[in-house]
């Protein structure tokens, strides 16, 4: 590998999958980096990024329709062809959510493909064993709690407030949203030798006269080494345009152990203290999200209830942010840990309400998550910038991202685990208030019912 060459360059599709991976690369022993907005050569020669062998930018392409999209992901890819990385990855949700109109995967295979055009095959590779996460004979099947479901079947992903799973073939749910031929390679032919792998692989190749999207099943830890020497190898070749969950990071990272090519360094934590207080900022609907805000509420935390239908009315919305800002800085500021919510569960009332009401006021449904995330992510910088805390923690794909985004944060570097999927970082920013910042960004369904006070504790 040229020692000038970046091993992998990662676009996530919402800010706490782009955590997943720069976790997945992180624990593995390679050194990352994740960046706001893409990184121009200049940055990344720095002194401070020159060193880091991964690079990874957090976006917010799950939220946003195909034409958005354009704009958003193609000077992305464009960056990180520029950067001179072996694998481009566009790293999606581990349980795929998408539709033809908001966060089209489909769409984002197009346009790296239109980017990366010397390609001979687009590798899909959604399961993710260390997050139970399955993909068999394109089924995927994801964990929570004690039970394992069919995407369409899932308790969370099927009642999904923006866009839910109702097909669980991963083949067929992407076929809704690209014309792009999609082959596999299922667990049958996957359990066989190296060898034998790379003749069924390369027979599918020939086969098709432009490149096909090959999506490949992942079952057990072991699978996902065998696709990971897959793409190092694809990678002596090309550049190579890959597609699919944190799965990627974790076969890469597998395939590179093998490799003497590769300097893979054993990770060592730094030594950290209890937060005192800790701010938890949460947009999530997801119930394992409403499960944690009681358990902390239990254990000590204020909770703030955002009233939605204030936040989403102009006329009211200052007046309201004003109230949570003053509320939560004085908790802070006398020691105590304070949680701000949006909703309790998929269930909650607040969630209907404040979509009827957007859509009287001639918006969108979908909208709910734009107006909220922006509030909060101004809620949550007048309050650090009140009481100078130094750790927090985001509950919510599209909330991480307006947050962070308003914290002027330059980039993020994994300082230790928490769960996985949702490690604790550390912030670059110019404005000394937001730099070293300790903050965890956690996806809805992420995380043990108590995983707020382990972001407070680190235990």
């Amino acid at each position: 590998m040229d020692s000038k060459r970046k091993w992998i360059g990662f676009y996530g599709d919402d800010f706490t999958g782009s955590t997943d991976a720069l976790e997945a690369l992180t624990m593995n022993g390679v050194k990352s980096v994740l960046f706001l907005n893409p990184p121009n050569e200049t940055l990344l020669q720095s002194e401070r990024f020159k060193d880091f062998k991964a690079i990874g930018i957090a976006g917010i392409s799950r939220a946003i329709s195909p034409r958005e999209m354009e704009s958003e992901l193609l000077p992305v890819f464009e960056s990180l062809k520029k950067a001179n990385v072996a694998i481009c990855h566009y790293k999606t949700c581990s349980t795929f959510d998408s539709s033809p109109d908001i966060g089209s995967i489909g769409k984002a295979i197009e346009l790296g493909l239109q980017v990366f055009q010397n390609q001979r095959f687009c590798p899909l590779i959604v399961g993710v064993p260390a997050l139970k996460r399955y993909t068999v004979f394109g089924n995927h099947f994801a964990t929570i709690e004690d039970g394992t479901y069919r995407l369409d079947r899932h308790p969370i992903m099927s009642k999904h407030p923006i866009t839910p799973m109702d097909e669980a073939d991963l083949s067929i749910h992407l076929s809704r949203q690209t014309l792009a031929k999609i082959e596999s390679m299922n667990v049958l032919e996957l359990n066989g030798s190296q060898y034998e792998i790379d003749r069924i692989l390369e027979s599918k190749i020939q086969e098709n006269k432009e490149a096909p999207v090959i999506l490949f099943d992942v079952l057990t830890k072991e699978m996902l080494t065998k696709i990971g020497i897959v793409l190092v190898n694809e990678t002596q070749k090309n550049t190579i345009f890959t597609v699919g969950s944190s799965g990627v990071e974790y076969a890469l990272t597998a395939a590179w152990k093998e490799n003497s090519q590769y300097d893979l360094k054993e990770q060592k934590w730094s030594s950290l203290i209890p937060a005192d207080p800790l701010l938890v900022v949460s947009g999530s609907c997801s119930s394992v999200t409403e499960k944690q805000i009681g358990y902390a509420l239990e254990h000590g935390f204020y909770g703030i209830k955002v009233e939605s239908s204030s936040i989403i009315n102009p006329n009211t919305r200052a007046e309201a942010c004003l109230q949570i800002i003053y509320e939560a800085s004085d908790k802070l500021e006398k020691g105590i840990d304070v949680v701000i919510y949006t909703a309790l569960g998929p269930e909650d009332s607040s969630i209907e309400i404040t979509k009827e009401q957007l859509v009287e006021a001639g918006g969108q449904p979908t909208d709910t998550s734009k107006i909220l995330g922006e509030q909060l992510g101004e809620i949550s910088k007048e309050v650090i910038k009140n009481t100078k805390i130094k750790r927090i923690a985001v509950a919510g794909g599209d909330t991480s991202g307006y947050i962070t985004k308003n914290l002027e944060i330059v980039a993020m570097e994994m300082i230790k685990p928490i769960t996985p999927g949702a490690p604790l970082c550390l912030t670059y920013s110019n404005n000394p208030i937001y730099d070293d910042l300790e903050i965890s960004l956690k996806g809805g369904q992420m995380g043990s019912i108590d995983f707020f006070v382990k972001v407070k504790n680190l235990t």
